[in-house]
C-alpha cells in the first residue's frame, strides 16, 4: 500500500478539519495527517503520495506556515511522487482569487519532478475567476466550508475516490 501524507495550513481550524475528512475518506491514518509546521524533509521523502492543503488568505495569499514549508517542499527529493492538492477559499467575497492558495504550492513545486493528481472540474462552482485554474478545472480540490458548506463532504468523497483511482 502507497504511504499517503497530508499536510495542511490552517488558522482558524478550517482547513485542519477539512483535512481530517479529507483523510477519513482516503483511509489515512491520523498519525500521517501533519500540520505544515511539523513537515520534513524526511517524511516528504518517504511519501508515495503527499496531499497539500492550505487555507487562502487576502487576496489568494497562502496561510502563513505554508511559507517556511514551501521552502522544505523545494528541498526534498519529489521525483516520482504524486501530489494532490486542496485549497480553502471564499467564493462570495474573494470570488475573483478563489482558492488561490493551492496555485502557489504548485507552481513551487512545478520543476520537482512530480506528478500532480486530482484535478477537479470547475462546473459546480460558483466564483469569478482564480489562478487555480487550468482549462476548466480547478488544479485541486477547492472548498468553501462557509458559504458551501453543504457541498464539502460530497465533494471530499469524490475527490477521494479520484486519488484513490489516480494512485494504483
Amino acid at each position: 500500500m502507497k504511504k499517503i501524507s497530508i499536510y495542511y495550513g490552517s488558522t482558524t481550524g478550517t482547513c485542519e478539519a477539512l483535512a481530517s475528512m479529507i483523510a477519513n475518506s482516503l483511509g489515512v491514518a491520523n498519525e500521517n495527517v501533519h500540520n505544515v509546521t511539523d513537515m520534513t524533509k524526511e517524511d516528504l521523502e518517504s511519501s508515495d503520495v503527499l496531499v497539500l492543503g492550505s487555507s487562502t488568505w487576502g487576496c489568494g495569499d497562502l496561510q502563513d506556515d505554508w511559507y517556511d514549508g514551501v521552502d522544505i517542499l523545494k528541498t526534498a527529493n519529489l521525483s516520482g511522487k504524486k501530489v494532490a492538492l486542496f485549497a480553502c477559499g471564499d467564493c462570495e467575497s474573494y470570488s475573483d482569487t478563489f482558492c488561490e492558495a493551492m496555485t502557489h504550492i504548485h507552481d513551487a513545486l512545478a520543476n520537482s519532478g512530480c506528478t500532480f493528481i486530482g484535478k477537479v472540474p470547475t462546473s459546480d462552482y460558483t466564483f469569478t475567476s482564480s489562478t487555480a485554474v487550468e482549462g476548466d478545472q480547478f488544479i485541486g480540490l477547492a472548498l468553501d466550508d462557509v458559504n458551501e458548506s453543504d457541498k464539502s463532504e460530497a465533494r471530499i468523497a469524490n475527490w477521494a475516490k479520484q486519488i484513490k483511482e489516480e494512485i494504483t
